[in-house]
């Protein structure tokens, strides 16, 4: 296994730094992954002391001062306080640079979701908009309000932007290749977003940066597979395996929502009938209970979700219908990946104390041996897609070896 492959900067899919594959060398290439690991190390233990970093990553100590300084010249990492010792000299910690930012946006079929993230994960400006079927018109809108966003912060550093999107992303043309809800394959949201503003775009599939979101910002560093589920207008699924997201050809890897569980089942985006995501996501929610209740003008999961809360027998009876189908599906995740976690997000974790049990219940009678995976549900909520979507920036621009083979950033202001 080469250098490259142990620390996770594999060419096809480079997500994430895994510490415990680690093996340092001092060619050139090695020097760039020391670096990341150094920057890695700092966000996950922070704050932290040039003594400390060397004892974590096994570097030599004159190596990590040279990182450190390199670091703060680019501004990734700042010092701070003097830590306190019984004796000797008073160690300066280090920290990630909260003055560095994001744009950032969760992309939908109906809406998107804009917001400023710091290094930490920490939200400092948000605002909602409405999309349309007219990608260029959307974008329009994208661009104007990130503006206004960015005009209210002049003395924040701005590395870039992140946006997660509802479908499959192109890693090379970084075209939408596969969006059945969002029927914009054709127009370069990348290219436009950045001729505007002047900044580094980066997008990716919004299962893929709520995981990522849960690798940076989250608790999964003792975990080597797990798959995320994303339940919005649609299903998405992304996939963590021995360590390392799997994007598969053309980054299509994942697409359990589109497996068809049930023939005779509603027509699918995609053009099939009776897909998982038909039947499991916000949507399918939405349209059990329009069926139970055709008089009723319900048009969000929110709404739903509330009135459930409110004890609404018609809302409760097709919100379990959705975590029903849920659950079953979840027998193709754990037959054809077995993971030791599954993580959901959306909507239904909202109310996952009433509606879980009927996930997990299905989870369990679906397994062919053994133990079942542990079921979970992602931290933030509806912040998870906004972190994952800083993540996708983050972890694309602040290592050489992730950014080099994307190009070099346009501005940073």
């Amino acid at each position: 296994m080469s250098a490259k492959e142990r620390t996770g900067h594999v060419d096809k899919g480079f997500r994430r730094v895994d510490l415990a594959y680690v093996e340092l060398a001092s060619s050139e290439i090695a020097r760039d992954i020391n670096r990341d690991i150094v920057l890695e190390i700092v966000r996950s233990k922070q704050p932290i002391s040039r003594a400390d970093l060397s004892r974590v990553s096994g570097l030599q100590p004159s190596t990590v001062s040279n990182i450190v300084e390199q670091l703060l010249q680019e501004t990734w990492i700042v010092e701070g306080a003097l830590a306190r010792r019984p004796r000797g000299r008073r160690p300066t910690m280090l920290s990630l640079n909260d003055n560095l930012v994001m744009l950032v946006a969760d992309l939908r079929p109906r809406r998107a979701i804009l917001a400023i993230i710091d290094l930490n994960g920490r939200m400092l400006a948000h605002e909602e908009i409405s999309i349309f079927s007219d990608p260029e018109r959307s974008v329009a809108g994208m661009i104007e309000t990130m503006q206004a966003m960015r005009d209210r912060f002049p003395h924040k550093t701005f590395e870039g932007v992140g946006i997660s999107v509802p479908g499959r992303v192109h890693p090379k043309t970084n075209h939408l290749i596969h969006a059945p809800n969002l029927k914009w394959a054709d127009y370069d949201i990348k290219g436009a977003i950045q001729k505007k503003l002047r900044l580094q775009v980066e997008l990716d599939n919004d299962a893929t940066a709520c995981l990522l979101s849960e690798l940076w910002f989250g608790r999964m560093d003792k975990t080597r597979n797990a798959v995320l589920i994303s339940l919005s207008e649609g299903l998405g699924t992304a996939i963590f395996a021995n360590g390392q997201i799997v994007s598969g050809l053309n980054g299509l890897a994942g697409e359990f929502g589109h497996i068809p569980v049930d023939p005779a089942g509603p027509l699918c985006g995609c053009g099939k009938r009776g897909c998982w995501e038909t039947l499991a996501s916000s949507d399918a929610a939405l349209r059990f209970y329009s069926e139970l209740n055709p008089n009723a003008n319900v048009t969000s999961i929110q709404n739903l979700m509330h009135l459930a809360e409110e004890g609404d027998s018609l809302a409760i009876k097709a919100i379990k219908k959705q975590a029903l189908h849920l659950g079953q599906g979840l027998r193709l995740v754990t037959a054809a990946l077995s993971p030791e976690l599954i993580l959901i997000t959306g909507a239904l974790t909202t109310a996952w104390s009433t509606f879980g049990s009927i996930v997990q219940d299905e989870l369990v009678s679906g397994i062919l041996a053994g133990l079942p995976p542990r079921l979970e549900i992602t931290t933030g909520g509806e912040m998870a897609r906004l972190r994952g979507a800083a993540a996708i920036a983050l972890q694309r621009h602040s290592g050489y070896h992730s950014s080099s083979r994307r190009g070099a950033k346009i501005n940073r202001t």
